[in-house]
């Protein structure tokens, strides 16, 4: 039996939404052991003066609990 603990990071990306989706994957797995699955829960972009400066990308992210 496994139980999975579920948290939400934002990754963020001055060139796309799915670098942002990775970055967050990435930084997460280097605090976090065995990551599962990574569910794409909201997009969004930051705008200044007009004009797209930043993608975002807000993931649930499971992780497995080690075994005592």
């Amino acid at each position: 039996m496994s139980i999975y603990k579920v948290i939400e990071v934002i990754g963020t990306s001055e060139v796309s939404w799915e670098e942002a989706a990775k970055s967050a994957v990435e930084r997460a797995g280097k605090t976090l052991e065995d990551l599962r699955v990574a569910e794409v829960m909201s997009q969004d972009v930051k705008i200044e003066n007009g004009t797209v400066v930043a993608y975002r990308t807000k993931l649930s992210l499971s992780f497995k609990f080690r075994e005592a």
